[in-house]
């Protein structure tokens, strides 16, 4: 097993190395005010039984993302071609993540355009998790068999943790965990009790880049067991993902009622950059309960209005008229281009949303949880840039798989510290549902006998079959 664990400061956080204290197999200091990664790499050895079985499948099927946070996860296999391999995942994730609603992937995921970009991922699955307990129970006793503290500890970190990545990479037969925390003022004891594990820590700053689009990091790194003092550190290199200072807001525009609007409010059009070609885009993850009609934003004129440019992706669309608790897919994802005033100043845009019929409340109401939607600048890198190997990269994260690989993303914030956006949608009264059944049955069955007396109507005037035709003729003869 080895480990990266690396904490990152504001330039006026710095840590002085003096208040680091090493030791033979350890590492400490107090009041370290900084973000926090966690990655461990794990080969097939040192994993649990299902695990090991699962990702021996796998191995056929390229690259295997997993993203999971402390209230979402999402799995995206690249490929999927043996029976057994289909007959593995579903069971895999819930041991790991718990009562995913996850039945096959023939039948519960999504594709993905992959004919455009070769690392583009060709399915997704997608669902909400209250919690990440069960992923924090498993791990624990998987992988903490012997009561090690540090181990536990680590496990309990998870809980607190905004992001958790699993990646399988069949090219090194590697597992890697990837945990992310926001910054925080911390004090850190670590230690390294097994020798053959590889332990590395990195307190690094933020620097100022020579190249805009460039990361710029240095500070110190310390191998935990073999290194005596840290080793001051500096480097750089092209990062893909940039924040913004512009902000956004997304909420329904009340009335919702069965084709609800998601209005989003952006707080500057200016693009991040006049250097390189950029336009402005959204990133939408629905639920089965909701969806968006393809023909609808596809029209030019109607999308206009809506300050909407073009649609570049959409889920392919199941049965529209279907209602929800009839349907297995997890749901449907869709790429907006938005079309942002030439003058830098702040606007909206409307993206319009249909319900499926959803099960009969009491209240007749329904409450339904929305991912929060993305929003992001793609800009164009130059022909000749380079993206090497970033320590700190995210891919396969929903979206990026839809833009070429030196497509540069900006970020706007949300502004909210909320994953989802709940919405209140109205449905059947289940205490007139009753009403509604009966009633339904009663009109379909007398029209079926008034199309009974119609037909008896006809035969008692003209009888039935050839006969009845040539009494026909012959009145008209007469």
């Amino acid at each position: 097993m080895r480990q990266r664990i690396t904490f990152i400061q504001e330039p006026q956080d710095s840590l002085d190395p003096q208040r680091l204290q090493i030791g033979k197999n350890s590492i400490a200091t107090q009041d370290l005010k900084a973000a926090r990664e966690d990655r461990i790499t794990l080969s097939l050895d040192e994993l649990p039984q299902e695990l090991y079985q699962y990702l021996q499948v796998s191995t056929f099927s390229g690259i295997l993302k997993g993203v999971a946070t402390a209230r979402r996860t999402s799995h995206t296999p690249a490929l999927l071609r043996a029976d057994l391999y289909s007959g593995l995942l579903c069971p895999t994730l819930k041991t790991i993540f718990g009562d995913l609603d996850c039945i096959s992937p023939e039948q519960s995921f999504t594709t993905l355009p992959n004919d455009r970009f070769s690392h583009s991922s060709p399915y997704a699955f997608f669902q909400p998790l209250e919690s990440v307990e069960y992923l924090h129970e498993y791990i624990k006793h998987k992988f903490c068999q012997e009561v090690h503290s540090d181990c536990l500890e680590r496990v309990v970190a998870l809980l607190a943790a905004s992001s958790v990545d699993i990646d399988f990479d069949t090219i090194s037969h590697a597992l890697i965990i990837t945990a992310f925390s926001p910054p925080q003022s911390r004090s850190i004891s670590l230690s390294n009790k097994i020798p053959k594990d590889r332990m590395e820590v990195g307190i690094l700053s933020v620097e100022s880049p020579k190249e805009p689009e460039e990361l710029s990091l240095g500070g110190f790194l310390t191998v935990v067991g073999e290194d005596a003092k840290a080793s001051p550190t500096l480097f750089s290199f092209p990062a893909r993902h940039h924040p913004v200072s512009a902000v956004f807001s997304a909420s329904f525009l009340y009335p919702t009622g069965l084709h609800p609007t998601l209005e989003l409010k952006i707080s500057s059009s200016a693009p991040p950059t006049d250097e390189r070609t950029c336009s402005l885009h959204t990133h939408l993850t629905l639920p089965r309960s909701i969806f968006a009609d393809r023909y609808q934003l596809s029209d030019p004129l109607f999308i206009a209005s809506k300050n909407i440019s073009a649609l570049h992706h959409i889920t392919n669309t199941v049965d529209l008229e279907a209602p929800t608790y009839t349907l297995n897919v997890w749901g449907s994802s869709l790429l907006l281009e938005l079309a942002p005033p030439s003058t830098p100043s702040s606007f909206t845009a409307q993206i319009p949303l249909h319900l499926r019929y959803l099960p009969p409340t009491p209240s007749g109401k329904s409450k339904l949880k929305i991912p929060y939607p993305v929003v992001f600048w793609a800009c164009v890198a130059d022909e000749g840039s380079k993206f090497p190997i970033n320590p700190f990269d995210r891919v396969n994260i929903g979206y990026d798989g839809l833009f070429g690989p030196k497509t540069m993303f900006y970020h706007l914030s949300p502004g909210v510290e909320t994953l989802f956006i709940e919405v209140s949608v109205p449905v059947l009264e289940s205490d007139k549902s009753d009403y509604v059944e009966s009633g339904t049955a009663g009109v379909v069955v007398l029209g079926f006998m008034w199309v009974l007396w119609c037909l008896f109507r006809v035969w008692r005037r003209h009888g039935y079959g050839s006969s009845g035709v040539a009494v026909v003729d012959n009145k008209k003869k007469l």
